[in-house]
């Protein structure tokens, strides 16, 4: 093993010294500021267009209390001229649409008999906005109609708010939930994205060597498994400086161009508030931005980087090999892809059940049992980690993946050394297991 770290030397060396990784290296995070940017200044631009909308409310009923203007809405009333001349008119004219409200005499009838107008499909926000005004006009309407006095419900509106507690009496909140969801989220997101960019480099790598034919030279004097090893953890290496390259560049590029082009995303999130909710945000954003950092520094931040750099090494070096594998069995990249799905269906589970039940149910027996099998787990636990996990349950999932990294790797070797000389004829199955039953 004394060649290993040189393997793994060579391995990042060569990785880092490429054209396309520096390139890429300083210019994705350009790249994906720049269109993260766009994207906002696109938005910002179309939200600021004003929507000049038109009505006919034959039922006399939501003109005052409906209609109301907005910053990127303007209503007119056009209830005297009817509803066909102010179709021509609107069609005519620079209008995002037409409004309908029949006379009706039943409430229900009238709720389903509204109608909209207009040139092209239109927004669905502007549609439910205004469905959802019209539906609490009708509400109070049918509450006057029933004898019951508005002022009254309105004043027995009460808002719960539940204290969460463990049992030892540490309080919970729900922002702190909202917090390990979205560190959860993250974090298996970018453990599979690491592993498909990074997994794909690992035979990648293998693929040029033997094709090259310099693999030949390099296994006379290094046994096969040191050389899968120093690929898979050089390309780590290499990998892992990048991201933590892209992370500063991010912070650096996203604080000038906010700076230089003077664009705020509260702006942008904040454009279809009403008066009365851009002040209460206002009044309320400072106590929020010092309850989001409390409760930021209320979770268990060291154990949770510990965990994080366990399973995202020890997901990406158990795929990692089963690429290196790969690798070594194929000619090229097009044989690769019957081998590939096996390797990305599991990733994918992972990812999906971290979705649809870790978030809703961290403690649940699917969530349990998928973040015990290793292949599923390094993305399942680290979803549930940040959710107080048991020790017990940390400590068995992660001997399992340790385990059946060993075994991988082992298995992974076996076809390596025989695959890595194998050359013109494109492997099957059959012949994987052929070769993992090798003993020569």
């Amino acid at each position: 093993m004394k060649k290993l770290p040189l393997i793994i030397k060579r391995e990042f060396i060569a990785k880092v010294r490429n054209r396309s990784f520096i390139v890429m290296t300083f210019l994705s995070p350009l790249i994906m500021i720049a269109m993260g940017f766009l994207i906002f200044f696109l938005v910002k631009k179309n939200d600021e267009k004003i929507k000049n909308i038109a009505f006919v409310d034959e039922s006399g009923l939501f003109a005052k209390e409906v209609f109301k203007d907005s910053q990127t809405i303007k209503f007119q009333d056009f209830t005297k001229l009817g509803i066909e001349d102010s179709k021509e008119k609107v069609k005519e004219g620079d209008f995002y649409g037409v409004i309908h409200i029949p006379k009706q005499d039943s409430l229900e009838v009238l709720a389903k008999s509204i109608g909209f107008y207009s040139k092209e499909s239109p927004s669905m926000t502007v549609i439910g906005s205004i469905e959802g005004s019209i539906d609490k006009k009708i509400r109070n309407e049918k509450l006057t109609r029933f004898g019951i006095d508005l002022a009254k419900i309105k004043a027995s509106r009460i808002s719960s708010d539940i204290k969460m507690y463990n049992f030892s009496g540490e309080e919970s909140s729900k922002l702190r939930n909202g917090l390990k969801i979205g560190m959860g989220m993250v974090s298996g997101y970018f453990l599979m994205m690491f592993v498909i960019i990074y997994g794909t480099s690992v035979m990648r790598s293998v693929i040029e060597e033997k094709t090259s034919r310099i693999i030949e030279v390099i296994v006379s004097s290094v046994k096969p498994f040191q050389l899968m090893m120093g690929k898979i953890i050089g390309n780590a290496s290499a990998g892992l400086l990048q991201f933590i390259i892209w992370g500063i560049l991010i912070l650096i590029f996203s604080t000038i161009i906010s700076v230089v082009f003077g664009m705020d995303v509260l702006e942008m999130q904040t454009a279809n508030m009403t008066p009365e909710q851009l002040e209460a945000m206002k009044n309320a954003s400072g106590n929020d931005a010092q309850m989001i950092f409390k409760e930021i520094m209320n979770l268990p931040l060291l154990k949770l980087f510990f965990l994080f750099i366990f399973y995202f090494l020890g997901g990406y070096l158990l795929y990692s090999s089963m690429y290196a594998a790969i690798g070594a069995a194929v000619d090229n990249e097009t044989d690769t892809q019957q081998f590939m799905m096996p390797i990305m269906l599991p990733l994918m589970l992972a990812l999906y059940v971290g979705f649809a039940t870790v978030i809703n149910d961290p403690h649940g027996p699917i969530s349990v049992i998928f973040s015990y099998i290793p292949f599923t787990s390094p993305i399942v636990m680290l979803m549930r980690i940040p959710f107080d996990v048991a020790w017990w349950e940390i400590g068995l999932s992660m001997l399992l993946l340790v385990g059946t990294f060993l075994l991988i790797v082992w298995l992974a070797a076996k076809i390596y050394r025989v695959g890595i000389l194998m050359y013109g004829k494109k492997p099957t199955y059959k012949d994987l297991w052929k070769w993992l039953r090798y003993n020569g």
